[in-house]
């Protein structure tokens, strides 16, 4: 019997880089992975991928996650679907990156509102449910820029910090339901974002590593998994850095 065997896991920003990651692992592990991604071709694509190795999945593309009634009806859809939501990971993120005195309000609020309020309309969506089963799981990936900043990112490190913070919140709301509630933070992970870091910029991200290396989406997708697992089960409203030990310096 595989650890996540009848167990029904909402994944969104899974299409692709670390979501994908995160879907595939807790897939071959044995749940049945819902992926919430705008990006429809690549979500299906992903989802026949997963197919072929029989592992169980879905897509639902038809969401907006910057809007809670949009995000609330798809999660009744996932519900109806399946009749249940076990684990939920907040994955979906977007960067705009810009210095203050260059950032215009536009790119200001369109990261805010995918990977902070998007975070927020995610796990309002899906706790009523869990709060009637009581029961539940809820992994939101936040980043270690967030912890400590990071130049050209006011945005993105806000939406992140704010993430770290929330879960603090909802763990202590909603430990009462036995619903967990934690957060990952990654630190320079081999993605399409970093892809687009110029190659001088990545030799001193290396040079702030302990372990010599940039992380692999698969060691988040560990990380999420033994967090969503009863090896954790007495974890919760923690932020687990994932880093090779870059926020140590």
């Amino acid at each position: 019997m595989k650890i996540f065997d009848n167990k029904v896991a909402v994944v969104t920003g899974a299409a692709q880089g670390i979501g994908k990651a995160i879907a595939q692992r807790l897939a071959e592990q044995g749940a049945l992975v819902v992926i919430w991604d705008v990006q429809t071709e690549k979500a299906e694509e992903t989802v026949k991928a997963f197919k072929t190795q029989g592992w169980r999945a879905s897509a639902f593309t038809d969401i907006d996650i910057t809007d809670l009634v949009s995000t609330e009806q798809v999660a009744r859809q996932v519900i109806e679907a399946y009749g249940q939501v076990d684990i939920l990971v907040n994955n979906a993120g977007i960067i705009q990156d810009a210095t203050l005195k260059k950032m215009s309000a536009k790119t200001w609020q369109q990261v805010i509102d995918v990977n902070l309020t998007g975070v927020f309309n995610c796990t309002r969506a899906v706790v009523p449910h869990m709060i009637e089963r009581k029961s539940g799981n809820i992994i939101s990936i936040s980043s270690v820029v967030g912890l400590f900043g990071n130049f050209g990112q006011t945005n993105y490190v806000a939406a992140k910090a704010g993430v770290a913070a929330m879960t603090k919140t909802w763990a202590l709301e909603l430990g009462k339901y036995q619903i967990r509630v934690n957060a990952i933070a990654p630190g320079a992970i081999d993605t399409a974002m970093l892809a687009g870091i110029p190659e001088e910029a990545k030799a001193k991200f290396l040079e702030r590593i302990p372990l010599g290396r940039v992380g692999k989406p698969q060691d988040i997708a560990n990380a999420c998994s033994f967090l969503a697992s009863e090896e954790a089960s007495f974890i919760t409203g923690q932020t687990l850095v994932v880093d090779g030990g870059n926020y140590l310096g």
